[in-house]
């Protein structure tokens, strides 16, 4: 802890002389020692173990091991088929990941080229890969600083940190200071300087204490390395329902074993049976379809400004229900800006789009003081120099001052800089005949140099009264956030010296100034909200500033509801962690707390979204379950931590983004109880055909045809089913929740059932149709007088199978509208996907190498009529179901 120790103890633990440097020797010992000052990354994966990490799911494992059993028995075709749809879903999610994880490459290009230091006692310019600790570092304005530093020389320096601390000012060093706090957040250790940081003014010098991933931007760098990737909701929902099938094949294998040695049958004709029960059990294509329901749904929110890095994440964004903000940047604009300006007895509240406005005469003298007693420039709606600076020259072009046309007229002749002691700036410019000193600063420090003041455009003698009402109305802007300035001034008739300039002033007024929330970004607070959503402020900026942003943005009401970093570091992990939810506003945090907030808050249950743009972010971006980085201001490291990332720097396009996950997840979830509607129905189909002693009504083959065409399509259709407009009226759904919840598990159940009788029941007809002997089923499947028949009867339960289920998809649009209410026509990929699916089945039994194949034949025109009709029995009981549950659900609202 260097902050904490004087520079001469510093120093003599460093064995440096701050005069002379290292010499070269001991330079090249250090080196050795401590190694090159940059950061560090593990290997990059190769795109093979990024598609070798694709295929670590419980679903995949259960298609490698039918595909396994299918080669052993020599089904090639089966097995052909099965790995392709493996290797389909693993290259979707290859081409999705293979730019993500750029992070640390970011931080090792933010990392400065060139540092000055005294090295044998002299100052030379070296690569900052070369600098050790002990090194003597010299700084001056527009120089990015190469390693953490503890200051020696400080001469009004300022060091812009906002992308390591998130504050939007700079923070002014002071080397001569001793911290005594061991815990001071990293925004408040004044007396250091950090790696990749920015000196905006002065100048000053110090010595390395840390380098490469010492340094606090190597501390950010360790943990976005740290490989712990939790599964996503759905993730866990796959991998479970992967378990369940893989669990249920097995158990169907087992169970026909034990049937076929009851009935006496053919043990390997029973294994056969087996293999085609466990394909019918297993929805082959749902991996598949589940990477491309994701990858589509990637495409439509990259319209919207938001672009996904990795598929999971899309359905992740609909479970959230924090928001964790980074304030700076994220929240607000990060620029600072004058909000109100006051002379004696006016204050004026000025507009962020204001212009052209005109002032008295006081207020007119305040805005050319100020604007004259700058360094900053403003060209182009771009600024250059302190933030504050920038924000006076803002203002003045607001009331048609510019900083150029003031410079012109009042030619500056001399100035008396800012310093952290004095806490003021002064300028001398040329004025009519003679001369004005134009002052800016900390209003109690202006108030001591000032005798008189300006009322009404008259100087008079600065009084109690006057001097109590500039404090009042200070205390109420800080109180309010706002960083305050005063201006003051004198008339001269002869050039003095700076020393000389800070006397006998005239106070004019003061400013408020800070940096404003996004003007888009309350409505998105309150739909976020509305949505169940809890908005969170995260920053290093102070609490009383982030406080009253919050407030005005209503993510906070009360004091009660903020902490401070420091604060954290006095409570337990245990402790924080149960108090987590009662806290709104989180300030004066560093990267390490970012990370402890969203751990706890995903310790408490919830899904958390963090927000950010700053290198400060990236961590908690890393942590969170779902990390959104600002496009257009966030860094390279943000981006690169991130699973999202925003286009446009717009908050309300994160609650855009939500909703779109959540109707993405609703439609994942549909084509999952669709495809498992449909393999229950198979399986009903073939295990009561074994328990009755049927021949089997389905093929391997024809399982595997509607498992990856037939039902494929309509699940990829309702995986882009049009999103409902009501999903952010309800609160985020439980990460916990089954696939089967709130009714779906009985639905697929019904849906199943009715499939796998109404199949049976064509198979049936078929063999009745043809005077099989249905009381010899078994003993004439040899006979070749009934090949024919049971060929026959196997495609009228083909058709029924593939049309039943094309004809239920319709109705799984929706738990409770009719077909009618949420539009048939609505899903044209829907429509178009039925139509193809009949017309591939026609197509089937009517070529002939298809339908020699598939061991079918073709129908005639009365059985084609009765197979439809079979075939929309499942979707008008569903229907009809959906009546009774509407009904329901208004007798409730009725009761209440």
């Amino acid at each position: 802890m260097w902050f904490i120790k004087s520079q001469e103890e510093v120093l003599k633990e460093l064995n440096v002389d701050s005069k002379s440097g290292l010499s070269e020797e001991e330079v090249a010992k250090r080196l050795e020692q401590y190694g090159m000052n940059k950061l560090k990354s593990k290997p990059k994966k190769s795109l093979f173990a990024i598609f070798l990490s694709q295929l670590k799911d419980m679903l995949i494992y259960v298609l490698l091991g039918a595909a396994a059993i299918t080669i052993a028995i020599g089904e090639y075709s089966d097995a052909i088929i099965i790995l392709l749809v493996v290797a389909l879903n693993a290259l979707i999610g290859v081409v999705q990941e293979h730019k993500a994880e750029k992070a640390v490459e970011a931080l090792q290009k933010m990392t400065t080229p060139k540092s000055l230091v005294r090295r044998d006692g002299e100052i030379i310019e070296i690569n900052s890969e070369e600098v050790v600790p002990g090194d003597i570092i010299i700084l001056d304005a527009g120089r990015y600083i190469p390693a953490d530093i503890r200051l020696t020389v400080t001469a009004n320096l300022q060091i812009e940190e906002s992308a390591l601390t998130g504050e939007s000012v700079p923070s002014n060093k002071d080397a001569e200071l001793v911290i005594s706090d061991p815990k001071t957040s990293l925004g408040d250790k004044t007396n250091m300087a950090f790696m990749s940081t920015l000196v905006t003014y002065g100048r000053g010098e110090g010595v390395v204490v840390a380098t490469a991933m010492d340094t606090e931007i190597g501390k950010i760098a360790k943990i976005l390395d740290d490989d712990r990737n939790e599964m996503t909701p759905l993730q866990k929902r796959l991998d479970e329902l992967g378990r369940i099938l893989g669990y249920l094949a097995i158990g169907i294998c087992a169970l026909i074993f034990v049937i076929a040695l009851i009935q006496k049958r053919d043990i390997m004709e029973m294994f056969l049976t087996a293999i085609s029960l466990a394909v019918a059990a297993i929805p082959e294509g749902l991996a598949a379809i589940v990477a491309i329901v994701l990858a589509l749904g990637v495409t439509r929110m990259s319209k919207i400004n938001a672009i996904v890095k990795k598929l999971p994440a899309v359905e992740t964004l609909g479970s959230v229900n924090i928001i964790c903000s980074d304030k700076t940047g994220t929240l607000t604009q990060n620029k600072m800006t004058v909000t109100l300006h006051y002379t004696y007895g006016l204050l004026s509240d000025i507009g962020q789009s204001s212009t052209n406005l005109t002032g008295t005469y006081d207020e007119n003298e305040l805005i050319k003081t100020l604007v004259l007693c700058s360094d900053a420039t403003y060209e182009n709606d771009q600024g250059t120099g302190d933030p504050t600076e920038i924000a006076l020259i803002v203002l003045g072009t607001k009331y048609n001052m510019t900083k150029d046309g003031l410079n012109k007229e009042f030619k500056r002749l001399s100035e008396f800089p800012f310093d952290s002691d004095r806490k003021l700036m002064s300028t001398l410019n040329e004025d009519g005949e003679g001369y004005r000193v134009n002052t800016k600063g900390a209003i109690d420090n202006l108030l001591e140099k000032c005798t008189r003041a300006l009322l009404d455009g008259k100087v008079v003698p600065l009084t109690e009264d006057i001097k109590e009402d500039y404090l009042r109305v200070t205390e109420n802007m800080s109180n309010s956030a706002l960083r305050v300035l005063g201006a003051a001034y004198k008339e001269t008739s002869e050039v003095i010296d700076p020393e000389d300039m800070e006397e006998d002033l005239i106070i004019i007024g003061l400013v408020g100034m800070i940096d404003p929330p996004r003007l888009e970004v309350k409505d998105s607070i309150r739909e976020a909200k509305n949505a169940g959503i809890r908005p969170i402020m995260i920053t290093g900026d102070h609490k009383n500033t982030a406080l009253a942003i919050a407030k005005e943005l209503e993510i906070a009401d009360s004091l009660d509801q903020s902490i401070t970093g420091a604060e954290i570091d006095n409570m337990t992990d245990e402790e924080f962690t149960k108090h987590i939810n009662q806290y709104r506003v989180f300030a004066r945090v560093s990267p390490e707390h970012k990370v402890i907030i969203v751990r706890a808050f995903k310790a408490q249950g919830n899904i958390v979204s963090m927000t950010g743009d700053g290198v400060n972010d990236a961590p908690s971006l890393k942590y969170a379950d779902i990390g959104v980085a600002m496009g257009i201001t966030g860094t390279d490291v943000a981006k690169g931590a991130s699973d999202m990332i925003l286009t446009d720097d717009n908050f309300t396009t994160i609650v855009h983004a939500i909703e779109e996950g959540r109707n993405i997840y609703n439609n994942i979830k549909k084509a999952v109880i669709f495809l498992l509607s449909c393999n229950l129905g198979e399986v009903i189909t073939i295990f009561i055909s074994i328990l009755l002693n049927w021949p089997v009504p389905l093929l391997a083959t024809h399982l595997l045809w509607i498992n990856l065409i037939t039902d494929s399509l309509p699940a990829i259709s309702l995986g882009v089913d049009p999103g409902d407009h009501d999903v952010m009226k309800h609160k985020p759904r439980n990460p916990k929740e089954s696939f089967f919840a709130r009714g779906a598990g009985i639905r697929a159940i019904i849906g199943g059932m009715l499939i796998g009788l109404l199949t049976l029941l064509a198979f049936y007809y078929g063999l009745w149709e043809h005077d099989y002997p249905l009381g010899e089923i078994i003993a004439n499947l040899d006979n070749p007088q009934y090949a024919g028949a049971l060929t026959y009867a196997r495609t009228m339960a083909f058709v029924v199978l593939a049309a039943s289920q094309l004809f239920y998809s319709l109705s799984m649009r929706s738990t409770t509208k009719s077909i009618f209410q949420v539009g048939l026509f609505k899903n044209k990929y829907l429509i178009g996907a039925i139509i193809t699916g009949l017309l591939l089945q026609l197509l089937v039994i009517s070529v002939p190498f298809l339908a020699k194949a598939f061991q079918v034949r073709n129908l005639s025109l009365k059985d084609w009529v009765l197979v439809i009709m079979f075939a929309l029995v499942p979707l008008l009981v569903n229907e009809i179901i959906k009546i009774f549950m509407r009904a329901a659900e208004r007798n409730k609202h009725v009761q209440f």
